[in-house]
Order: C-alpha cells, then structure tokens, then sequence
C-alpha cells in the first residue's frame, strides 16, 4: 500500500482562481471564502458532512478529502493546475467523491488527515493536503502540493487499487486509524511530580539547546515566530533571573522587528521566514500570529522598556484595526500571500519604484541602504524590505544624524505606503473564527496593560460582544465561524479555552465580574462535553459532534498553544478567582500528567504552555487586590509592570469574588498582596508591593 511519488516541483506559477463556468458545485453555498473559490471548479466538490459520505457509501468510491486555507499559496497553485482541469476533474468526478475542507474552519478533519500524513511518514505532509481515505472517512494515503502530472499518475494508482487491491487496503485503513486514535494519548505518570523550580530549571536549559541566541528563533530554517515559547522564556526569567532566557527574547524579538516577516511599511507579520535570517517570508498575513506577537511585544515593552517593542505592537495593531477588523466588531482571519498572481507582489519592490516615488536621491539612498534595497533586487528580482545594516555604518556612510536619519525614514515609509496602498491588494478571508478572535481580544488586552490606550480595550470589548452576542448560546456552546451574517459549526476545544482566558483577563482590567461568570459558563460547558473521565484530558471535539476516523487530543504547544494547556490554564487562573478548586485542581492534574514528558523531553518548546503552567506552580502565584474609590487609578498603574504569576482583581466596591471580601475600608484605597488566599498588610502604593520569588 505505498506510492512513491515524484520529487516535488517547486514551481511559481500563477496562484489566481480558475474562471467563471456554467455551474456552480455545492461549495457555492458555503461561507468560508477558501471553499468558494473552488464553487466554480469542474470537480464536483463537496462540503465536508454526512452527505458527503454517505453518497461514498452509496455509490461505493473513495473519498478524496482536500484540506487548504484561503492564505495558502501552493493551494491556489494546485487549484489552477489541476482542479481547474477537465481532464483531472473527470477523472475525479467518475472514480471519487470529493470534499472540499477549509482547514481553518475545520481544524478536527485536518488534524486526523495531516496526522494520517505524518503516522504514514510516506512523503512531506503540509498544506494543500490530498488525502485518500475509504468511504467511512477512514485514510488510507495523505500527501501534500502535486504538479498536475504527478496528480492525475495518483489518481489513476488509487482507482486501480480500490478496484483490484481492496482488502490489502482496508486493512490498512484499519491499522493506519487504530494508530490515530492511539498516538498522542497522555499516559499515566509514574509518580507525583514536585513542580520545583530546580525541575524547571533542567527544562529551560533544554529549552535553551535548542535556539539559535544570535539570529534568534529555533535554529535552522524555516524559522516560524512560535510567541508562546517566548511568552514563557519571559516569564521564566523574571521568575528565576536566568539571563539566558531573556537574551533569548530580546535576540529574537530585535531580529523579528528588523525583519523581511515584518511589514516594515504597515505593520503586522507574516507566517514564517524561509530561511535562518528572518528575511524571506511567506507572505500571508494570519490573525492568530499577529494576536500573540502583540502580546509578546507588549509583555517584553513592560519588562525591559524597549521603545521598539512598544512601536512594533502599536503598528501591528494598527494594521489588525485598518485590515482585518469587520464593521461589526469581528477581526477577519487572514491576508493572502499573493497578489497579481504572485507571492508577495504587494510587499515587495523594484528599486527604480522607491526612487521614483521618493524623489529625493539623498532620501531614497539612506532608505535603500536602511533596508536592504538592491538594484537587482534582494529575492528573486525584487526587494523585501527588511533592517539588517549596523545603524553606526549608515551614519558614518551618509555622514547624517541619528535624528535626521529618524526623519527622513519615516518620512520614506509614509511615502511608500501611500504609494503601496495603490496596488491591487492581496485576497482577504473575511471568515471570524471564534479562538482566533479570543487570541485577539488577549493580544488587545496585553497591550492596554502596557500602554494605557483606551482604545484598545474598547477593541476587545467590542469583540467580547461580538463573540457572546453571535458565537455563544444561552447554555455556554460557541459556534466555531461566522461570515456574511451566519454563524455555523459547533466549536472546539481552543475556540473554548482561549475565550476562557479572554474573559478573565477582560475582568482583570474593567473589574466587570460578568466577565467571570461568561468564562465559568464556557468552563463548565467544556467539561460536561469535551472531556476524557478517563485520561483526565480534553478531546478536540465535542461529544455532540459526528465521529472522525479518531477522536483526537491536543497535547503539543505549536504555534498555537494546544488546546489542553490553554484549557489547563484558563481553569487555573479562573479557579484561583472563582475559589473553584474542581478548576485549579483539574488544571494541577493534566499537568501532572504531562510532567514526565516535559522533564524528559529534548525539544521542551513543544510544551512551552504547558512549562508556563508549571512554572505557575513551581514559584509563587499571587493574587493582587485593589479596592477602593481610587482603584480603577491603582490598578492601571499596576497593570503597566510585567507581573507574570499574578492575577489583579478588585473595584470601588467589594464586589462578590471571595477574595475581595472584608477588603473595602471606607474612603480609603488598598492595595492586598495574596498568596494561597492569605493576604499581607495592604499598602497604598505599587512601589510598596513586595512579592518574593518574582524579580523586579
């Protein structure tokens, strides 16, 4: 049952959608904009559902399920050579049923094809993802981007192997989904584990093996951002003073902030470089890397004052405000990779361009030095704008001063960008997805604490009600997607934990405690419908949801954090301000069962959440309350320090938290430094607060 496929061709073809036809396949009703591209394609493809596989059953042929993402920029390339072909769309339509996945909207049928792909380990797993499977959804053979040749060879080899060779592949169908369902199952710890901050230590420095300290990110390429390893490294030194760990923030971020990921003209990052010096991107623009990068930026700006980090999360916001943001208060998910059929076209420049748009040969000269700009181009004919010169040397060079050399590039940017702004702009997927969203509201919120911009609570409370308003029923479920007014698919396990974490840190900087009692109605949701009693962990899936070829757990931090560590969490910062103990008492328990595979692990950044939990309880966590007529003053100027370890509630008035009660001393404002419910004598000032175990 193997299929040697041709070597990949890494071809830079035209990523438009195939033309206008006479009809429409039955995507054309769907509301993610990835799967109405494909509406007017010759293959007869179908939405994922039980129609779909029931007319495989009916009508005896395999499935070919196709999962890719409106940003994807191989995906287009495969949807112009091949799905708009007639002759590969007849061959497909006569021997399979095809199905249409937007991986985005449906992360549960991607995780079970991407992890056949990668359990199978026949050929490299990424997206477009082409995946074979039995008419009961049961994969059988999974690949990634084929040129239209090596596709149709493909196709005919499953056609005469479901027709000969059936049995063989049934069974292993059988083994390939009985793997499924066991890989990446949490096992049992042998015994306790101590959560000690000399543990943690080990972790970090295994942590440490395996991050490139001078250009910054994981070593090697492609580097991809990963802003939750970087959210704990912070976290990890102002725990524990280690100066590794903040070296390695600060390398990676400077590099980031110079770098061809970032918009150097309008702000936000792409997904990832590829290569080791952050200089070539893929150019799509996600909402879910954006939303943590504010976050990281904003947290390092408190931590170490760097003016640079505080300017790359007010333009990346800005970017998130001008470009992904609906008028309903929703924030869309993504920016394509390409434009005028090519990848980048929007981002990148001739050198003839900026000189003739700036007009001033002095000012385009420091610009081009500044950023890296070539007569021939720097990628592939044309230049990504990215700072990797030695300031010092562009001063001596152009004999300037650093203020005018401030000046005139600025000035530049602002030319550029108006110049930019012109151009046929790259596809936006208008699609909200609910955890992305919540990733957002956290990435606004993180950036309130650090600046003090009011705006950018308004923002996330405005996506708080969008979210309660369009996404959540009365008895806490969340669907997962809204787009053009409907919201449709019932969500899963992150779009539930990051929501969670989002109303706690939304009751943290408005003291509204309905915030709580929202988050406390998802939690309890999620448990009665999401989890294992008997591993103690988190399905993806819900138990009202038609089974997959598996019912998968998530356990490895990527990206994203997975969503049984932001669920671990969520419930251990909620519990600690509920007095929910069955919330912090879960929380302990699912870290305890991933604990070995942290201390034994030679690649801990894949846990990197999870090591945040764990050094949640290896070192002191506080709780900070503020109660009195000048709390709402108190507590912003609280806010403004990195406090990791910490949760801040309070108000005018007592409120109903447990915490806070017996706190309210009449005209009067305190300031209570908690551990373990126990409080010290309160102060009136922040410089007062002492917090042993957190450095400052």
């Amino acid at each position: 049952m193997k299929y040697f496929p041709l070597a990949l061709l890494l071809l830079s073809l035209l990523a438009c959608q195939g033309g206008p036809r006479e009809r429409a396949n039955a995507l054309i009703h769907e509301r993610s904009p990835y799967l109405q591209q494909h509406a007017y394609n010759p293959v007869d493809w179908q939405p994922w559902g039980e129609a779909a596989l029931e007319k495989a059953r009916r009508e005896d042929k395999m499935l070919i399920v196709s999962v890719g993402y409106a940003a994807c920029h191989w995906c287009h390339v495969m949807e112009k050579e091949s799905f708009s072909d007639p002759e590969v769309a007849r061959m497909m339509n006569e021997h399979f049923i095809a199905i249409k996945v937007d991986r985005e909207e449906r992360p549960d049928v991607d995780g079970v094809y991407m992890a056949a792909c990668q359990l199978a380990g026949e050929r490299a797993c990424g997206w477009p993802l082409n995946a074979f499977a039995l008419p009961d959804g049961q994969p059988v053979w999974a690949g990634t981007y084929s040129p239209r040749k090596q596709w149709l060879e493909i196709l005919e080899y499953f056609v005469q192997a479901y027709q000969n060779d059936r049995v063989p592949m049934e069974r292993y169908a059988a083994q390939l989904s009985a793997g499924l369902q066991a890989a990446n199952r949490p096992q049992p710890p042998l015994a306790p584990a101590a959560f000690a901050a000399t543990q943690l230590s080990d972790i970090a420095e295994a942590f440490f093996d395996n991050l490139d300290l001078q250009r910054g990110g994981r070593k090697g390429a492609p580097k991809f951002p990963m802003p939750n390893a970087y959210e704990f490294l912070l976290q990890y030194h102002r725990l524990s003073g280690n100066p590794t760990a903040l070296q390695a923030v600060t390398t990676t971020l400077g590099q980031l902030a110079g770098s061809g990921l970032y918009d150097q003209l309008g702000g936000g990052f792409a997904r990832y470089a590829t290569d080791a010096d952050w200089r070539v991107p893929h150019f799509e623009k996600m909402l879910y890397d954006n939303a943590q990068l504010v976050s990281l930026y904003s947290k390092a700006y408190q931590a170490t004052g760097e003016e640079r980090y505080r300017q790359v999360a007010i333009e990346t916001l800005a970017f998130v405000e001008r470009e992904l943001t609906s008028p309903e208060g929703g924030f869309y998910s993504s920016l394509d990779a390409d434009s005028e059929g090519e990848e980048g076209r929007f981002y990148t420049w001739q050198k003839a361009e900026i000189d003739s748009i700036l007009g001033d040969a002095r000012q385009s000269a420091l610009f081009c030095a500044y950023f890296s700009v070539e007569a021939g181009g720097n990628w592939e004919g044309r230049n990504i704008l990215y700072h990797s010169k030695n300031d010092e040397k562009i001063l001596t060079e152009y004999k300037t001063a650093p203020d005018e050399l401030t000046v005139q590039i600025e000035a530049a940017r602002q030319q550029l960008f108006a110049a930019r702004a012109r151009r046929p702009r790259p596809a936006l997927d208008h699609k909200v997805l609910t955890a992305w969203n919540a990733l957002m509201i956290q990435g606004y919120l993180d950036a309130y604490r650090a600046f003090g911009e009011p705006a950018y609570l308004a923002a996330a409370e405005r996506n708080a009600r969008f979210l309660m308003e369009q996404m959540m029923k009365k008895d806490g479920r969340l669907e997962r997607a809204w787009a053009e007014g409907r919201a449709g698919i019932n969500a899963f396990l992150d779009d539930y934990a990051f929501c969670i974490q989002a109303f706690v840190s939304l009751y943290e900087c408005t003291f509204e405690e309905a915030w709580l009692g929202r988050a406390e109605k998802l939690a309890d949701y999620a448990l009665a419908h999401f989890l294992d009693v008997e591993s103690g962990f988190f399905y993806y899936t819900s138990a009202l949801d038609p089974p997959l070829a598996a019912r998968r757990m998530e356990l490895e931090d990527n990206v994203i954090p997975a969503s049984n560590s932001a669920l671990a969490r969520a419930l251990f910062h909620l519990g600690h301000l509920l007095y929910r103990t069955d919330f912090t008492e879960r929380a302990e328990a699912l870290l305890q069962a991933m604990a070995p595979r942290l201390e034994a692990s030679v690649e801990p950044n894949f846990f990197s959440n999870w090591c945040a939990l764990y050094a949640e309880l290896a070192y002191p966590f506080y709780e900070i309350a503020v109660v009195g007529p000048d709390a709402a003053a108190l507590a912003a100027e609280l806010r403004r320090h990195y406090l990791p370890n910490t949760l801040i509630l309070g108000g005018q008035a007592e409120g109903s938290l447990p915490l806070l009660k017996g706190k309210l001393q009449a005209g009067e404002t305190y300031i209570y430094v908690c551990l373990d419910k126990v409080c010290k004598w309160p102060v009136k000032a922040v410089e007062e607060i002492e917090m042993p175990g957190i450095h400052r």
